[in-house]
């Protein structure tokens, strides 16, 4: 299978990779908390924490509409919705025996459309097994409990399960259970495999026991060498990469005297002796070697030969190990088949530690860190010292000043990195809160302004669109972002506003006073309102309303991509033969993949587009160029101009199919600034049950559309 007929199936892979984890003995229940299976918490944009959501603009968290706890999973979809359906994506590694798997939960329904539990059994990356509820009765208009089953296969590694609504209407989901053989999942016996030293060491399964003040200069500077070196042994020293050892834990237990040590002597005198520790290198036979024909980024390594900063004998050990590295032999990092991003399925997210606990916050920074230095393709385009940001984050994010604050610390050394892919997922991002002004914003010209009502009711249209937002709750707007923005991780400004434009207005429900400006200033008092009130579908896209294939006049033809599906799309340009031109719009989230079923259908010859760079998995921080790949000509052809719309709103599969559109020999690019966030998404856990995510692969123009002189990804061009 290519690089590409995987991209759509990335999301659940990433899923999948998230929860990996759960299959080491340290915690022997599979990791899905009961808040999560009763839809208890909204991560950013209300979706549900903990679930993959697609489309996620008709999904969110409804705490007025419920069956048990204080919240239920609502979908909604009408007739602009994109795609087919609507579902939520849950994921575990089978990892337990038994002979039927029985999915439980409660639904409830509201007009057309057509709700179902569904679950699904993966062989690696291929369908075993899968189960609906397509011969069972419709769901009524009130809370029932439904089930689904079926017989576990013995060659099954992943379970996937959700929730689906099919057409359009609204259904609810709460109090999702998972049994095998009647009993919960948790309680299931687990299946026999081989021990590894994540299951045998579990020291500090419990906590770390390290509490730390303020740190003073000198401990950022030791604490900020210790997270370098730790981070090169992860990925370089043999018997680490091999996976003889717990590298978290061996973190911990040598934490507490590095950080009290008061000279940076006796920090890499400490470093010396835990190197030493490790056992004596073996020659490598063969060693790797970096070939740098196809280096795009070559690794950051220069400070390891710096023997003025390191001192000579850790100088020596860090180079000597470099020397030594086996070729490909990863433990920590593995190269997503078919793709080249890294998976990260032997980090552990430590589910029962609990914050404040200061050696696992010092573990957690160092895990995202050194990920971004060794596995981001764009490291070179972070534009601020990658150093400097670690001490950064460790002189406030070392001290143990609580979950909140911790996380929020996090978020903005993940908002740091400048990617748009890069996101914690948790509940702390600010502003907080279960409600929302039912509006849909939109930043333009440096205001927040009302582009559509969001609900029908009074609260709404007391709004009107073109309304510019000044002040919320007696605080003006531009302070308000000045305090968030720093959560928020982008690859630009307008990505940023974008994203604090859905969640701008959240806080308490009730009333709330508002200043705009409609012609003159005025003062509003307002109501937010729970988001499960409101049409949030449109928020994310700025496309033109209606059919997905419209004739604006006998010369134009008008295709969007919000709600394009691939088996469409020849009918679709056979509908424009007649048009001289025809207008794509992607002002939004590609319903479906139609890089090349589109794309293939306006080049007139072989037509290179993109070229992607993949990490070096014997060279960690190393990318290097791949093939490009090019657009093929088929029928039915369109001949006539092309025009692309994009905005804001347009990221990732978005972009990378106007990357691909632009290859064709008559067609031009229009609009706005696009998120500049391209790449299959690699995913993280962190310790305290946190993720995150970032971009995996570089993304880059080639062919044609490329400036000869120079490669450029869609947000800035590299020489």
């Amino acid at each position: 299978m290519t690089v590409l007929e995987l991209r759509n199936r990335l999301c659940i892979a990433a899923v999948l990779a998230l929860v990996t984890a759960a299959a080491h003995a340290a915690d022997p229940a599979p990791r899905i908390p009961a808040a999560q299976l009763g839809f208890e918490q909204a991560a950013a944009g209300g979706v549900p924490f903990g679930w993959i959501a697609r489309p996620p603009e008709t999904i969110a968290i409804d705490y007025a509409i419920k069956h048990g706890g204080k919240a239920a999973l609502r979908l909604a979809r009408d007739a602009q919705s994109a795609g087919q359906f609507s579902t939520v994506i849950h994921a575990l590694p089978v990892d337990f025996v038994g002979k039927k798997i029985e999915m439980r939960g409660w639904l409830r329904r509201e007009g057309a459309g057509l709700p179902s539990l569904w679950m699904r059994q993966d062989s690696h990356d291929s369908p075993v097994a899968a189960v609906d509820m397509s011969a069972a009765p419709d769901v009524s208009g009130d809370w029932a409990p439904y089930s689904i089953s079926f017989e576990l296969q013995d060659s099954a590694t992943a379970l996937f399960f959700g929730v689906r609504l099919v057409g359009e209407g609204k259904a609810w989901a709460d109090d999702i259970e998972l049994l095998v053989d009647g009993q919960p999942l948790a309680t299931a016996p687990r299946a026999a495999r081989a021990m590894s030293v994540l299951d045998e060491d579990q020291q500090f399964a419990r906590g770390s026991g390290l509490v730390l003040g303020a740190l003073d200069e000198t401990q950022v500077k030791s604490l900020v060498l210790v997270g370098k070196v730790w981070g090169f042994l992860k990925y370089h020293h043999p018997a680490v990469t091999a996976g003889q050892r717990h590298w978290d834990f061996d973190l911990l237990r040598r934490l507490p005297l590095l950080a009290a040590a008061d000279q940076e002597s006796s920090v890499r005198s400490l470093l010396v002796e835990w190197i030493d520790s490790l056992g004596a290198v073996k020659p490598c036979g063969p060693c790797a070697t970096l070939d740098a024909g196809a280096l795009q980024m070559p690794p950051h390594l220069a400070w390891i030969e710096d023997a003025n900063s390191l001192g000579k004998e850790l100088s020596q050990r860090l180079q000597a190990i470099y020397r030594a590295r086996v070729p490909g032999q990863q433990f920590y990092a593995k190269p997503a088949p078919g793709i080249g991003s890294a998976l990260f399925d032997n980090e552990l997210a430590y589910p029962t530690i609990k914050f404040p606990d200061t050696g696992f916050q010092v573990l957690a920074i160092y895990r995202f860190w050194n990920a971004i230095e060794y596995w981001f393709p764009y490291r070179n385009l972070i534009g601020e010292d990658w150093d400097s940001v670690l001490a950064d984050t460790l002189r406030r994010g070392a001290r143990g000043t609580g979950a909140e604050n911790f996380e929020r610390e996090l978020m903005r050394l993940v908002a740091r990195v400048g990617d748009g892919h890069a996101s914690l997922y948790g509940p702390f991002r600010d502003p907080v809160g279960e409600c929302l002004l039912p509006v849909n914003l939109r930043y333009l010209e440096g205001k927040f302004v009302v582009k559509s009502l969001a609900a029908d009711d009074a609260a709404a249209h007391l709004f009107h669109a073109g309304d510019v937002l000044t002040t919320l709750g007696g605080k003006s707007v531009d302070d308000i972002v000045a305090g968030i923005r720093d959560q928020y991780g982008a690859s630009n400004e307008a990505w940023r506003m974008f994203s604090i434009a859905h969640i701008l207005t959240r806080g308490p429900c009730g009333a709330v006073a508002v200043t705009v400006v409609r012609g003159g200033e005025q003062k509003l008092d307002a109501q937010r309102v729970p988001m499960s009130a409101m049409r949030v579908d449109e928020a994310g896209r700025n496309d033109r309303a209606g059919e997905t294939f419209q004739m604006l006049s006998p010369q134009v033809a008008y295709l969007k991509l919000s709600s394009i599906k691939a088996a469409d799309v020849a009918g679709y340009i056979g509908k424009a033969a007649g048009a001289k031109s025809l207008i794509v719009d992607i002002r939004n989230y590609p319903a479906d993949f139609v890089v090349f079923a589109l794309g293939n259908l306006l080049v007139e010859k072989e037509s290179p587009f993109v070229t992607f760079t993949q990490a070096d998995m014997s060279n960690p921080g190393a990318f290097a160029w791949g093939a490009p790949v090019a657009l093929s000509p088929a029928a039915p052809h369109f001949s006539g101009t092309v025009a692309i719309l994009v905005d804001e709103s347009s990221i990732s599969n978005a972009e990378y199919t106007a990357m691909a559109l632009r290859a064709a020999p008559r067609a031009r690019i229009f609009g706005m600034q696009t998120a500049g966030a391209d790449g299959n998404v690699s995913p993280l856990a962190l310790p305290g049950n946190l993720r995150v995510a970032m971009s995996g692969i570089g993304v880059f123009l080639s062919g044609p559309a490329a400036d000869p002189t120079r490669r450029c990804r869609a947000r800035r061009c590299l020489p």
